[in-house]
């Protein structure tokens, strides 16, 4: 395993939180990933590896450390599209840290598509969770023929290696797993994703490899919305089937699809703050991760704002984490590389108002 360290000029007090002057990217280990192509002091924070390229991170705190589940970006060979051909990724390795602006270790890799029997290819973003001495890992991948399902995988260790069921969970489908156990011990399942991410696809129970590439095309209809299903006591199958996530608009009613600053595209994630539930995603192509909020787990969820404006890149894909009394929000950019399909992982402290509205976070420094 590699360890990388923030920049030992910063003080201590900077170093304690990601929302100070940014220090210097870390070293680089290995031809992997290439110095910061541009004034790092444009980013409000810094890359928290440089040696791989990583994306979509999860993050959780577990026996009072940190841990980041991102996806890892590779350079292949597909020419870029709508659908995220591009993004090829075959493993995943775990970061983990004793606390936010401590040295980052990168852990050898977890798992790997060739150990997954169901899997061919495209190990998009993944999510983990913990019960009793067991750590889970959930990915989606495709199938052989090109259908996007969830598996799980376990360990004994948070950084795994990780030993995959030799199905995907049944009845899943789609992408973006996202394991919230709220206070009474039951998980849930957040998911979906349209265009690339085909939740279009999968309207009827059924995959649909010719259906829409982007979503419904109903513009001034309900917008497609993402699915939960309570986890069994096993935590790697639907204790039920699939429901919608609705996302309702300040005057209680479902977002539309045309509405695209607003309504749901993919990364879902969810946390509780002060008794209430946060719903909290990304809208795709107009590039902002928003949030809703609710009472139960399961919904509706009124849209109440944004949580973070637009990273360099096309994609944003977030998580939100509580750690050494401060909330905070993971994220990527393509600061290292500048291409959509290399991204690199962050982190930035998240606050909110009184009222328990969420600061709306720049990730760009303005002059």
């Amino acid at each position: 395993m590699t360890r990388m360290t923030w920049a030992a000029t910063m003080s201590a007090a900077m170093l304690a939180s990601c929302t100070t002057t940014a220090p210097t990217p870390p070293v680089t280990a290995s031809a992997a990933a290439p110095a910061a192509r541009s004034d790092p002091a444009r980013y409000l924070s810094q890359p928290l590896v440089s040696e791989i390229y990583t994306a979509d991170p999860s993050a959780h705190v577990w026996n009072g450390k940190i841990y980041v589940y991102p996806s890892h970006d590779i350079d292949g060979p597909t020419p870029e599209d709508d659908l995220g051909a591009h993004f090829e990724m075959r493993d995943y390795r775990v970061m983990s840290m004793d606390r936010v602006g401590g040295p980052v270790t990168l852990h050898p890799v977890a798992l790997d598509v060739t150990q997954v029997p169901w899997a061919a290819s495209q190990m998009w973003a993944p999510d983990a969770a913990k019960k009793g001495d067991t750590y889970y890992l959930y990915f989606p991948a495709k199938d052989r023929q090109g259908a996007f399902r969830i598996g799980v995988a376990t360990s004994k260790s948070p950084t795994g290696p990780f030993v995959p069921n030799p199905q995907p969970i049944k009845g899943s489908f789609s992408i973006d797993p996202a394991v919230f156990t709220d206070d009474d011990g039951r998980s849930y399942m957040y998911f979906g994703g349209i265009w690339g991410g085909q939740l279009q696809r999968n309207t009827t129970g059924t995959y649909d490899p010719n259906g829409s590439k982007t979503d419904l095309m109903a513009d001034d209809k309900p917008a497609l919305m993402p699915k939960v299903a309570a986890l069994d006591g096993s935590m790697t199958e639907f204790a039920e089937a699939p429901r919608d996530v609705v996302i309702l608009d300040p005057q209680g009613k479902p977002l539309l699809g045309g509405d695209h600053d607003r309504r749901f595209f993919e990364a879902s994630w969810m946390h509780k703050y002060n008794g209430k539930y946060y719903f909290s995603y990304s809208t795709g192509d107009t590039h902002y991760i928003n949030y809703a909020i609710g009472t139960s787990p399961y919904g509706p969820f009124t849209y109440t704002g944004r949580i973070l404006d637009p990273v360099e890149g096309w994609t944003t894909h977030h998580s939100i984490v509580k750690a050494n009394g401060k909330w905070w929000l993971f994220y990527a950019d393509t600061q290292l590389s500048g291409q959509t399909r290399l991204r690199n992982v962050k982190v930035t402290e998240l606050t909110y108002n009184p009222d328990g509205t969420i600061v709306t976070i720049d990730p760009m420094r303005r002059r």
